[in-house]
């Protein structure tokens, strides 16, 4: 086996490996599903279900959306949007009342209970990322939002620009 330019070896002077794109691809769906389960256990107590807080996210940053923009920006489907608004607003979450100038449309606002939630949604997502990179310097962590960004940029065809490119 001939070693090419740029072939990295380990403490031992073998080749290391190449990491397998689906041990990658394995760790980083069970990465985003933990953090996933500790953010929902953390919203539990705010009285919210697992992808209600990004409604009350998109809400808090223009309220007055169609359940239909909801379900586009949060990138799932019309009739699991409408499921998700008939709960939240069963909790007193949110509230639908007809568009003013097109009454076909339904448009959907946070409640004042729903906006008391944007903090501790906040919270939760500060503890959550806190915990996830405990252990990690400042420079880790940049260098891991970054590759994150760029991965995801791939995953939907969009290159991403690196900041000293910019």
């Amino acid at each position: 086996m001939s070693k090419k330019k740029g072939d990295k070896k380990n403490k031992a002077g073998k080749a290391k490996e190449p990491i397998a794109a689906a041990e990658l691809a394995s760790a980083i769906t069970q990465t985003a599903r933990s953090l996933r389960t500790v953010l929902s256990r953390s919203l539990s107590e705010a009285g919210l279900y697992a992808g209600q807080d990004g409604v009350v996210l998109q809400l808090a940053e223009q309220d007055g959306q169609t359940p239909g923009q909801l379900a586009q920006r949060l990138g799932v489907k019309a009739p699991t949007m409408t499921r998700t608004i008939g709960r939240m607003e069963a909790q007193g979450f949110v509230e639908r009342r007809p568009d003013g100038q097109d009454g076909r449309l339904t448009k959907v606002y946070l409640t004042a209970s729903g906006r008391l939630t944007v903090e501790k949604i906040g919270r939760s997502i500060e503890e959550c990322g806190a915990l996830a990179t405990s252990g990690f310097s400042q420079k880790e962590t940049r260098t891991l939002l970054k590759l994150l960004r760029v991965m995801e940029g791939n995953l939907h065809g969009v290159p991403v620009m690196d900041e000293d490119e910019e």
